[in-house]
């Protein structure tokens, strides 16, 4: 009876994933149609509309008002409403990245894409050493990456894929065709990850997401445990870090800001301290969330007390 019943779900959860494939396919070819600018549009009119009404919009409420105490309530549902609209409009560019970046490293004024810090980018490029780039859940996150390989940066982006099988392989195929390198953030995957960069290349990663095995930063004037991997290869490597963030604009365009080399604290034996070094990186992603609070994915559970011991008071 066991077996049959384990067959039983092992064949509904094949024929799920099949549907869900078939699914996605859809989407992307009806995004595909109605071209990047309008299923954007579109996107955002759905995640504006049904989000709200998912057990993540009231985490995404909650974390904004312990973010930022005695906001209005006015205010936290006008952050929400936009955290959703860029959601949703970064979900529906999914099915257009192969076509949504138009950025000429020789021009980098021109296309849609502005870029802020091209100094550091060249730098980066140029100097025949490894290097570390941090990131968040920004606008549309999968940007850096892409604009990377654009400028012949040799880059790494290490990704959490989605839980759903399906979602997953979409995402993927897209990434793989408008990106550089690749790493799965996986069990084993740290090993990948020292290779690029004993190889001389660059690694990307968003650190703004919980971590159970990571180290505690002050996030947002609150505890919120992090990877602390790209700390220890900062330490392991004495290579740059450098923080990348998109900001989405006005007219369908992007700015890509590459932020200095950060000047990370070190122990009394001169090496990077590694948590330290999370809190200064947590540090510049919390100025770019207060300055644009609503191109944040507030949906995640970041602050998570059970974890860090934190007491909260209603």
């Amino acid at each position: 009876m066991f077996a049959w019943r384990l067959r039983l779900a092992r064949f509904a959860a094949r024929s799920l994933d099949q549907l869900a494939a078939i699914g996605i396919r859809i989407l992307f070819s009806i995004a595909r149609a109605l071209g990047a600018e309008r299923s954007a549009d579109f996107g955002a009119f759905l995640a504006r509309n049904i989000g709200p009404l998912l057990p993540a919009h009231r985490t995404a409420k909650d974390n904004i008002r312990r973010a930022f105490p005695g906001i209005s309530d006015e205010e936290v549902k006008r952050i929400a409403r936009g955290a959703w609209d860029n959601l949703g409009r970064t979900g529906a560019e999914y099915a257009h990245l192969d076509s949504l970046v138009d950025f000429d490293p020789d021009n980098p004024d021109a296309g849609n894409i502005e870029v802020s810090g091209i100094d550091h980018f060249e730098n980066l490029r140029d100097d025949d050493k490894p290097g570390i780039i941090f990131s968040g859940h920004f606008a549309n996150w999968e940007l850096p990456a892409i604009c990377a390989a654009r400028y012949g940066l040799e880059a790494t982006a290490v990704f959490r894929a989605p839980n759903a099988v399906a979602v997953a392989r979409a995402v993927h195929e897209v990434r793989s065709q408008t990106m550089g390198g690749l790493e799965a953030a996986r069990q084993g995957a740290a090993f990948a990850m020292q290779g690029v960069l004993e190889r001389g290349g660059h690694l990307g990663m968003l650190i703004d997401q919980h971590f159970t095995r990571g180290v505690i930063v002050d996030f947002m004037g609150r505890p919120a445990l992090t990877n602390p991997i790209m700390a220890k290869f900062a330490r392991r490597f004495e290579c740059p870090v450098h923080g990348v963030r998109v900001v989405r604009l006005p007219g369908r365009r992007f700015r890509l800001e590459l932020t200095p080399p950060l000047d990370l604290p070190r122990d009394e034996n001169g090496e990077i301290d590694v948590q330290g070094a999370m809190q200064a990186m947590s540090r510049v992603i919390e100025g770019w969330l207060r300055e644009h609070p609503e191109q944040w994915l507030w949906m995640h559970r970041r602050w998570r007390p059970k974890f860090t011991g934190e007491k909260l008071e209603d």
